[in-house]
């Protein structure tokens, strides 16, 4: 059986300037990174402002086991089934971090026959996209060790500097650090950390900015530290914005790629869902609307953690009215929150899959709760048997979700033909799009707060912490409580809690803080154990990975 990586490696890709031209894109609005991949020019929004939008198709999922379920698998395998089908589809996703692909996740182009390609390039350095949100991040943070150094005109309390340098890679070690030792020279010492990139606010920026106008505001708009008497400092009153636009100036373009099967993808932006927003970037999304009949997009993690977020923030941001939602699941992730061992999955087990598919259940109840026709993908394994297929599509019928079998993984497009043309048949019959996000943002952050723990989580309380009590109330005071909220949670429950697995009841979800995200235009809730720096495995993917000295890599997954 071939890997992933040996897959790609025997694809017969096009030039990304023939994927352009099927996307009717001339070839003066294409910057070619390359042969096989691209960005894309403002200059196309402009010629494209005027045409209609196609369908919104989100993908999105239970909650996963720490393998992962093939989400990616499947939003790609729909997009090559579209194809198949002769529909114009575009598939937008977003860019993989090097933390999980070096780390225990791996790369997140898809797999199978359902991948985009070129896989080495996307999971590794790409077009820099990374990099520049990176150094535009560091950057500020430099500017305000800076302007610390240099006088502190701003008053700025150095136990209040609320913005984190950044790295994209698992690094525990960076959790924690002290800065400007070494005497008067390396500037003021100070407790400081880092994040992965992902999880940085420019990130988020990135992903959320209309044009490069808008990133600019919201770059100044960054909450960076309050000043010795409370009052808040933003990366505009250092003068910040202006260099740190300049670096993300290329990083704003969306990137276009293909599919094995030579579909259109565009890839840009890569927020985590447990501890970001987990979207792809709005331009791209948009793009895609304007470039396809149909755009197919994804949510990171469980539809509690991406899915609630993509349609209470990014489509609340962007004014978008997805049309459907496609629930990713497996046997064996319903068997895991069934109670079943990792190591024990694939035997056959329906009274754990019946226990696990609660989980399944919740889920299609949530994304109904914003008015979403909703299809479940049976993402099918080597290991399931027929007596549990059987069960799951039974359990689907009754939630009233339509379900198809997927097996993009092993048959490409046409292993996802029967899913296409249920999404499509679904879109078609919905009648009056009926989307709303569930709350109000003029609501109280508690209150919003209050109504994601219910109605999605299925918890019976929030309870806070003395300091996000005090958050909370800093924040409303400053006029900014009117903003969506954005929850940092374990992407493994639907509670706070990774070991609560299935569809908990009768818990509290404990928010530890609340943090503004002024720039990205969201406030963050922390709960649980998240921590925005993850850390390698005892056995990191690193260790498989490889590159020969004609520089043919191996070990990709």
């Amino acid at each position: 059986m071939l890997t992933d990586i040996e897959i790609a490696g025997q694809a017969k890709m096009k030039n990304i300037s023939e994927i352009a031209a099927g996307l009717g894109i001339d070839s003066e609005d294409i910057e070619p990174y390359g042969h096989y991949k691209a960005k894309l020019s403002e200059e196309l929004y402009r010629k494209l402002e005027n045409k209609p939008d196609g369908r919104l198709i989100l993908v999105t999922a239970i909650n996963p086991t720490p393998a992962g379920e093939g989400k990616t698998t499947v939003s790609v395998g729909l997009a090559e089934a579209m194809g198949r089908l002769g529909k114009k589809a575009v598939l937008a996703l977003r860019e993989p971090s090097l933390g999980p692909v070096f780390g225990i996740k791996g790369g997140a182009a898809g797999g199978g026959y359902a991948q985009v390609v070129p896989m080495e390039d996307i999971n590794l350095h790409f077009t820099g996209d990374m990099h520049a949100i990176t150094s535009a991040n560091n950057l500020l943070c430099a500017l305000i060790d800076n302007h610390i150094q240099q006088g502190n005109a701003l008053g700025i309390d150095e136990r209040r500097i609320m913005v984190d340098r950044c790295l994209d890679m698992n690094d525990r070690a960076l959790r924690n650090i002290v800065i400007g030792l070494g005497g008067k020279v390396n500037g003021f010492p100070r407790e400081d950390s880092f994040r992965i990139t992902v999880a940085s606010e420019v990130m988020a920026i990135l992903c959320l900015a209309a044009d490069l106008g808008d990133l600019k505001k919201r770059l100044g708009n960054i909450l960076i530290a309050y000043d010795l008497s409370g009052k808040p400092v933003f990366a505009r009153d250092i003068g910040a914005q202006g260099a740190m636009t300049a670096l993300l100036r290329d990083a704003i373009k969306p990137n276009l790629v293909q599919t094995l099967e030579n579909d259109p993808v565009l890839i840009h932006g890569g927020p985590f869902a447990n501890i970001a927003h987990g979207c792809n970037s709005l331009r791209a999304t948009k793009l895609a609307l304007k470039l396809g009949d149909y755009c197919i997009t994804e949510a990171g993690f469980g539809a509690d953690l991406g899915a609630e977020k993509f349609c209470d923030i990014k489509c609340r941001i962007g004014g978008l009215r997805p049309d459907c939602a496609v629930i990713v699941a497996t046997v064996r992730a319903l068997k895991y929150n069934g109670g079943v061992p990792r190591a024990e999955l694939a035997g056959e087990n329906i009274p754990a899959l019946e226990r696990g598919m609660s989980n399944l259940r919740a889920h299609i109840e949530n994304m109904k709760k914003f008015g979403l026709p909703v299809v479940v993908a049976v993402n099918r394994f080597a290991t399931d048997t027929q007596k549990e297929l059987d069960a799951l599509f039974e359990c689907c019928s009754k939630a009233g979700a339509p379900a198809a079998l997927c097996e993009c993984f092993a048959k490409g497009g046409e292993g996802g033909k029967e899913l296409a043309e249920l999404v499509c048949s679904v879109i078609d019959k919905a009648g009056e799009n009926r989307f709303a996000p569930i709350y109000d943002t003029a609501l109280p952050i508690k209150e919003k707060l209050g109504i994601i723990a219910r109605e999605i989580y299925g918890a019976k309380d929030v309870s806070y912490t003395s300091q996000a009590e005090r958050s909370v109330a800093a924040i409303e005071a400053m006029g900014f409580g009117d903003l969506p909220v954005c929850v940092a949670k374990t992407q493994y429950s639907l509670s706070d809690d990774p070991a609560k697995l299935g569809r908990p009841e009768g818990f509290t979800v404990t928010v530890r803080d609340v943090r503004l995200s002024a720039g990205a235009g969201f406030i963050v809730a922390l709960t649980g154990d998240i921590m925005v720096m993850p850390g390698l495995p005892a056995k990191p993917a690193a260790l498989g990975i490889d590159c020969d000295s004609s520089g043919h890599i191996t070990g990709l997954f």
